[in-house]
């Protein structure tokens, strides 16, 4: 049986919620939900394509340091506060996913701070070279 492998990107939320930021099983890599944090500074932009080039930003590290890259990315859960953040969500995730093209959902739902304004989730399979 392939090894459980723990991703953390060292967000104080990992360890007060209890969770992994990504979990590596086989060839698989499953990435929490992200918010658009910078968590070098521990701020968060207003701006929602900022917030999601954050998110993107941590997603792609976690990717990395589990051994993966966003090409690998095969599923997309985006969770938005407001549908009319679409179009700006849109112009930052087209810019990564637009030739990957990973399946997606958006959602339109409450976050559990009123700063964050997106979260995104990713899952990856290995691609084989």
């Amino acid at each position: 049986m392939d090894e459980r492998r723990l991703i953390s990107t060292g967000s104080p939320f990992e360890k007060a919620a209890g969770y992994s930021r990504a979990v590596v099983q086989g060839d698989w890599c499953f990435v929490a939900g992200t918010t658009g944090y910078d968590y070098a500074t521990m701020t968060m932009p207003d701006d929602v394509g900022e917030q999601a080039q954050n998110c993107l930003a941590t997603i792609g590290k976690a990717l990395a340091d589990a051994g993966f890259a966003m090409a690998d990315v095969v599923r997309v859960h985006y969770l938005v506060t407001d549908a009319a953040f679409a179009d700006a969500v849109f112009a930052v995730t087209g810019k990564i996913f637009g030739k990957i093209r990973p399946a997606a959902t958006m959602t339109i739902c409450g976050l559990i701070r009123p700063e964050m304004k997106i979260e995104i989730e990713v899952t990856a399979l290995r691609r084989g070279v």
